[in-house]
């Protein structure tokens, strides 16, 4: 079970910032995410390797609007949404973090739910595009990043799930125990691998993505 993407051309190639706002990053928001800003270093090295061989970067911010109207059952699960503490359309805390932010003619998707996928226009965007291989960096693991990732795959694209440049937070016990990030996190990627996406580690993409973009007669030589 499971697949490998056998070739990571970046002229079809797309990475997906999910989430990396300030309220997901900064140690002060009670949605902090302490494993994605430890994987900050890991996220640029995504970034850097898209821009030099001209993948196409796509961020994504999870927003609700004051009024409320758009949250859903995000009001009954988190409270600092329901409060309007966090994740605030229009507010600094759902700017993208400062160690990551765009760079020029790069697009950020609003999105109310998981995936990025959900109620956006990034399918019209990644095939207009000539997208065909989706990579995900960002937070969390388990949530915005699973269910993007998952959406992809029914969608048709392929899709690269980078384990050391996506991260969550600890699960407090509420009434099935607690996890840990690092159990989270290790959860996730297993299932992801088996059942939805090609799971590997920035080191590989950047061997994989090169190689690609090596001349056949350099290789032969």
């Amino acid at each position: 079970m499971g697949y490998t993407v056998g070739s990571i051309n970046p002229s079809k190639t797309a990475v997906i910032v999910v989430d990396m706002e300030n309220d997901f990053v900064e140690d002060s928001s009670p949605m902090a995410s302490t494993q994605a800003r430890e994987a900050i270093p890991q996220m640029r090295r995504v970034l850097e390797l898209a821009r030099r061989t001209g993948m196409k970067v796509v961020y994504t911010t999870h927003a609700h609007r004051a009024a409320g109207c758009d949250m859903g059952r995000f009001a009954d699960l988190y409270p600092p949404i329901a409060t309007g503490t966090s994740l605030v359309d229009g507010t600094r805390g759902v700017e993208i973090h400062h160690d990551l932010e765009p760079a020029e003619g790069e697009i950020v998707i609003k999105k109310h739910r998981y995936s990025a996928f959900f109620g956006t226009d990034l399918d019209i965007v990644l095939r207009g595009s000539g997208v065909e291989t989706v990579v995900i960096i960002g937070t969390t693991t388990e949530n915005c990043c699973h269910a993007t990732a998952r959406d992809a795959m029914f969608r048709d694209y392929f899709v690269v799930f980078v384990a050391d440049a996506t991260g969550t937070f600890d699960y407090p016990d509420v009434g099935w125990g607690a996890m840990s990030a690092a159990e989270v996190h290790a959860a996730t990627l297993s299932i992801l691998a088996f059942s939805t996406a090609d799971v590997t580690t920035v080191a590989d993409l950047e061997k994989r993505v090169d190689a690609a973009e090596t001349p056949r007669e350099a290789l032969e030589s």
